[in-house]
């Protein structure tokens, strides 16, 4: 176990299960992701842990297929696809040859432990995350986008479609990789023009921590 999850292991896994028993709870003013599949997906523009400034519509503008990932360095099942497993590093750096940019997105609130830059950046610089970490602190994007979980995963298409939304893989525990990956299918498919298959499938993990606003 690494030096930015020692202190946390007992905890998190504590924490996991009563994040999942709310996973599924939004606010007012948040979208059902199912109904953004087939739509324009949300534009924004976020700035990353390093201050670069990272927009939707000129990624897609340029042609590029744009995987979303909500991210918390802090959640068992973050931790299941960075450390116990490499899936999301090995996933964005497969398909960054094939034209793909990929974002992971902490829409926490700057006062939870799991927001701001410090613990993300410690994060990135932990797992070699080479893919950038974007900010989303007033949780605008993520309720735009209704983002419950972390992780929770989108695939646009170059034409800014929303093609895929929910779960990395089909096994929602914190200890094993799915045999089916949903974002890797979906990929797949939209680079050859295809049709998805599988377009949504239940996000799971711990709840993205938005604040009150």
């Amino acid at each position: 176990m690494t030096t930015l999850h020692k202190a946390m292991s007992f905890v998190g896994v504590a924490a996991a299960a009563v994040s999942m028993a709310f996973a599924a709870t939004s606010a007012p003013d948040q979208v059902d992701q199912k109904e953004l599949v087939g739509k324009k997906a949300p534009d924004f523009t976020l700035v990353d842990v390093e201050g670069k400034e990272h927009n939707l519509k000129a990624y897609t503008e340029e042609g590029k297929v744009v995987v979303l990932e909500w991210f918390n360095p802090k959640c068992p099942y973050v931790v299941k696809h960075y450390e116990r497993f490499t899936t999301m590093n090995d996933l964005a750096k497969k398909y960054k040859d094939r034209g793909v940019v990929w974002l992971a997105v902490n829409s926490a609130t700057e006062g939870d432990s799991t927001g701001g830059v410090e613990v993300n950046q410690a994060a990135r610089e932990e797992w070699k995350i080479n893919h950038p970490v974007l900010l989303d602190t007033d949780g605008k994007v993520g309720r735009s986008y209704g983002a419950t979980n972390t992780p929770n995963m989108y695939v646009i298409s170059a034409e800014g479609i929303v093609q895929y939304a929910g779960a990395i893989d089909s096994d929602s525990s914190a200890r094993n990789e799915g045999e089916t990956n949903y974002v890797a299918q979906a990929l797949d498919a939209v680079l050859a023009g295809e049709t998805v298959e599988t377009a949504y499938a239940k996000p799971y993990g711990c709840s993205v921590k938005y604040g009150r606003n």
